[in-house]
């Protein structure tokens, strides 16, 4: 072998052991994603994401009078996620999705009517499944686990049935693996 054919060797292991590390830092030390117990319950994940996780974006709800918004909605995943995404295009094994929703109040300021977030009204949680683990688990499928945690309760999810509860929400996402991915702008590499 050549220098030059041993170099683009140790780059292409080098690029599929970072994706591969990406990987397996999405799922704990048990194999399953942060929040997910192994039977298939799900719960937010008992992280600080707001600080130790990537925000992959924010979407602001407008209020009934067309001006104010009435809730910002924070997304924030595992910073293995992102890179993962980038390399792949698709979001990996264990990969969580945390939506925090957030009322939010208006107030009058020197540079003009602003908004801003409020109180916590709950989270989505969605987990990517790329091995179908929990078959018999109805908040699981079409590749995900999925549930919605209202108030400050982060334990006790108040879904029942992703395909009754969540999925219909979704339904326009189905091309993108269900993920509104236009509004995660840091999923397009740099």
């Amino acid at each position: 072998m050549t220098l030059g054919t041993l170099l683009k060797l140790a780059t292409a292991v080098g690029a599929y052991a970072l994706i591969a590390s990406s990987l397996v830092e999405a799922m704990d030390k048990s194999g399953h994603a942060p929040g997910v117990s192994k039977n298939g319950s799900i719960q937010v994940p008992n992280v600080d994401f707001r600080k130790e996780w990537s925000v992959l974006g924010a979407w602001v709800v407008n209020g009934d009078d067309g001006e104010n918004a009435k809730g910002i909605h924070n997304v924030y995943t595992q910073p293995s996620t992102i890179d993962a995404y980038r390399k792949t295009g698709k979001f990996p094994d264990g990969a969580v999705l945390v939506k925090e929703l957030l009322t939010t109040k208006t107030q009058d300021m020197t540079t003009g009517t602003i908004g801003y977030a409020d109180k916590i009204e709950g989270w989505f949680v969605m987990v990517k499944d790329t091995k179908g683990r929990f078959p018999d688990n109805k908040l699981w499928g079409d590749g995900w686990g999925w549930a919605f945690f209202k108030g400050g309760n982060r334990a006790k999810t108040t879904s029942t049935d992703y395909e009754a509860d969540c999925k219909g929400c979704h339904i326009p996402a189905r091309k993108t693996d269900w993920i509104y991915t236009e509004a995660y702008p840091v999923l397009k590499a740099k």
